[in-house]
């Protein structure tokens, strides 16, 4: 009987304790609440310290008052002025174990780190595909929303990458950015000169499993393999005649 009243006893000891621990951390609470007595008066967020709330207040205002000497970029937090400047001084003090590469933000070694590790801590809501950047998520989200916001002024064609529009863009100015150094011929895109490159070369990386013919382009071993499986996917909508090629049907075309 003794060993159950000093249980009880015992029992209601903590239920006290942990009622006593519950009011000090609400009262703790309630005390961080007050000592915030900066306010913000556009979206009514509050701040501890006065420096926090003038930080806070330029997200508003769009103020920046820290302003790179080498370049003239500004920033609105100091900060952020003193990791830009590191792009200029090329000081990296952040360094990976694993291969020794350097950064110049912790950020970016955080991220490269998921190389080594396979960490894909970004998931699509939709295929469930993993990414180990933010920013890889966001562009492939494009795919099932199929939203396209960079448009040509030209033409209006839609893209969803800039990188595409810009791509796409040197087609109306002309402007060839990569030439060859053995023939001069220019080229809009680095992967056509690649391309181009092997007429050089002649290097042939794409062979055929059946009869080991090699090709420089991937789109001509495709059309080769229709000799072996005996495909014949394009056909004549007047008599029915089936072709391997689509220029073959193109020149049959003419006797209708």
């Amino acid at each position: 009987m003794v060993i159950n009243v000093d249980m009880a006893v015992m029992g209601q000891e903590d239920t006290v304790l942990n009622f006593i621990f519950q009011e000090a951390a609400e009262a703790e609470n309630q005390n961080q609440e007050k000592r915030k007595l900066f306010l913000c008066e556009t979206c009514g967020k509050r701040f501890t310290v006065i420096h926090a709330l003038n930080s806070h207040i330029r997200t508003h205002t769009g103020e920046k008052p820290f302003s790179c000497m080498n370049c003239g970029k500004s920033f609105s937090v100091k900060r952020d002025l003193n990791r830009h400047m590191m792009i200029h001084t090329g000081e990296k003090p952040f360094s990976c174990v694993n291969c020794g590469k350097h950064f110049s933000l912790k950020h970016d070694l955080t991220q490269h780190i998921r190389i080594h590790t396979g960490e894909k801590p970004f998931s699509c809501v939709t295929c469930g595909k993993r990414f180990g950047r933010k920013y890889h998520l966001n562009r492939h989200i494009i795919i099932h929303t199929g939203e396209k916001l960079f448009s040509c002024e030209t033409c209006g064609k839609s893209f969803s990458r800039k990188r595409n529009l810009v791509l796409h863009m040197l087609i109306h100015s002309g402007e060839m950015l990569f030439s060859c150094a053995n023939c001069g011929k220019g080229f809009n895109q680095k992967q056509n000169l690649a391309l181009h490159m092997r007429i050089h070369t002649g290097e042939k990386p794409f062979s055929c499993v059946t009869c080991g013919k090699s090709f420089r382009h991937k789109l001509s071993l495709t059309r080769h393999m229709t000799i072996h499986t005996g495909e014949k996917p394009f056909s004549c909508v007047t008599c029915g005649r089936s072709f391997s090629r689509k220029q073959n049907l193109t020149h049959h075309m003419m006797i209708h």
